[in-house]
């Protein structure tokens, strides 16, 4: 049987070639919405980079598309939600860019350490400078790693071949992992003190954005290395300017910016300006063979799904049938906010994970709604696109150990997930359930009841159960302008340890989590938490 497949964006030719093998390919690029949708009913497949959007209207006109192939990693283009709907399948291709962007970042750093640039600006212009431009080598030196994904675990190859000691940061891997990929783990403030050089391989998350500010900096050796090809925001631009102008460190080697392109106004630009920064326009991903690659696995995906096999880069599955997938939905956005939720709680690196499920979850297929918690877990600290197919993929290969079970015994509620994570320094718990007719619910945290709705923003508080704390709190939020839309305190007994949840309208900044903690002595810690925007009642 002979396949359609539409290619609607522009394809390197390998991958055009693989697809005929199976398939009558045509390839039809700056399609609008409407003309995409007058012929995209004649094709099995659908194949688009970055440039075409494909709407839920274009996909309700696929009547017989069996699968949308994203030529790239993200997918923000597609509408994931009406091709669940509608059984098609979404891939993507997320590992076709790793070695482009891990050697990127090394020839940045060689450029920066050899200073290349200067000294071919130099030569340009007839001086021979030896003596001005001798640099530094990179054997010898520590390197610590920001983010163990797939571009920081191929960049520590690199820096192994270079003879460098590597050091890492990541929550989400264990320590066997990290021994098999000879990564010596460290906490972040410890690998700031000891690195030689510091490189970014992080998402742009709000616990990422500006991670490296100026007390960051302030840890760094004098005379470390900065380079950043992840996302331009993780790094505190005025701070890194103050510090490359200063001397406190001794070069900046840049892919990315806050500003891109960087206006002449802006900090970025100022950064541009200085002899000890190397940097290019956000390259990392821009090589022939990234772009070759990522048009192979589009095609090898696309070719399984129209195969009838299980394609590996799927970021939807609409395998479920819709009687289950109806009956299990409300559970699996409830277990996705509890996993955000303990992402946002535990410190330190992810080793285990255990789910248990009581109820009437213990007479059904329970595996989705343990994905659907992983990639609420993993998905706001993870460099990689998680989704519910490839999260357990990505728990496993980082070391993490992910357990569930169903259970008859009877609780409080008709249906109820229990779910904790252990770390390298602690365990925490959250539990989780959906009363009919009302919605989704945050039931326990940490061993506490609560009855906490899990959308929004929340300030989560630890503490011993005093009088005072309630009133200096408020306090607080309303000196910051920040309105508290319900609050609660769950605790076992009076004087005890005890977890106050309040919920507000919006996020708390970093300074008055501070001031919270420090507020009342029977205060132990306080957590923003976003659990993500408002969920339809069950």
């Amino acid at each position: 049987m002979r396949y359609k497949v539409l290619v609607a964006d522009p394809l390197e030719d390998v991958g055009v070639n693989l697809l005929k093998e199976i398939a009558d390919v045509d390839v039809r690029t700056k399609l609008s919405e409407e003309n995409l949708c007058q012929i995209v009913g004649d094709y099995d497949a659908l194949v688009v980079r970055s440039g075409t959007k494909v709407t839920r209207k274009v996909i309700e006109h696929g009547l017989k598309l069996k699968v949308v192939g994203r030529a790239g990693v993200g997918v923000d283009n597609i509408d994931v939600d009406a091709a669940t709907e509608r059984g098609i399948f979404v891939v993507n291709a997320p590992s076709a860019i790793t070695t482009a962007t891990a050697e990127h970042t090394f020839a940045l750093l060689l450029a920066l350490v050899r200073k290349i640039p200067q000294a071919f600006s130099s030569l340009r212009e007839g001086k021979w400078e030896r003596t001005r431009f001798v640099g530094s080598q990179l054997q010898g030196k520590t390197i610590g790693i920001i983010g163990l994904g797939r571009i920081g675990t191929q960049v520590a190859r690199y820096a192994k071949a270079f003879g460098m000691k590597v050091i890492g940061c990541d929550p989400f891997i264990s320590e066997e992992r990290a021994r098999q990929l000879g990564i010596e783990l460290k906490e972040l403030d410890e690998l700031l003190r000891e690195a030689d050089i510091v490189t970014l391989h992080v998402p742009l998350t709000k616990e990422t954005r500006k991670m490296i500010d100026a007390r960051a900096i302030s840890l760094m050796k004098d005379g470390a290395i900065l380079v950043n090809a992840s996302r331009g925001g993780v790094v505190d631009e005025e701070a890194l300017y103050e510090a490359l102008v200063s001397g406190k460190l001794a070069g900046a080697a840049l892919d990315v910016f806050e500003q891109e392109p960087p206006k002449e106004d802006s900090v970025s630009f100022k950064l541009l300006q200085l002899d000890n920064v190397v940097a290019t326009p956000h390259l990392g991903a821009s090589a022939k063979e990234a772009q070759e690659e990522a048009a192979l696995e589009i095609a090898k995906q696309v070719m399984a799904v129209l195969r009838g096999e299980f394609p590996t880069t799927a970021v939807n599955i609409p395998a479920i049938p819709p009687d289950l997938l109806q009956l299990l939905r409300p559970f699996m956005e409830l277990a996705s906010r509890m996993g955000r939720l303990l992402s946002q709680l535990v410190r330190g690196r992810v080793e285990e994970v255990r789910l248990h499920y009581f109820g009437s979850l213990s007479e059904v297929e329970t595996e989705p709604i343990t994905r659907s918690f992983l990639k609420g877990l993993m998905e706001m600290r993870l460099p990689e696109t998680v989704n519910l197919v490839n999260a357990p993929a990505l728990a496993k290969s980082r070391g993490i150990r992910v357990t569930d079970e169903r259970s008859t015994e009877p609780t409080d509620y008709a249906s109820l997930i229990v779910a904790s994570v252990r770390t390298h320094q602690e365990e925490r718990s959250v539990s989780g359930t959906i009363f009919h007719g009302v919605g989704p619910r945050i039931v326990q945290i940490n061993g506490y009841r609560v009855d906490v709705i899990p959308e929004g923003h929340a300030i989560i508080v630890e503490q011993i159960d005093k009088p005072g704390i309630i009133g200096r709190v408020g306090t607080l939020l309303g000196q910051h302008g920040i309105n508290i839309a319900f609050m609660q305190v769950g605790r076992k007994e009076i004087g005890g340890r005890a977890v106050m949840v309040i919920m507000v309208d919006t996020p708390a900044p970093p300074e008055l989590l501070e001031q919270i903690k420090q507020s009342h002595d029977a205060i132990l810690d306080a957590h923003q938490v976003d659990f993500g925007p408002e969920i339809a009642s069950a």
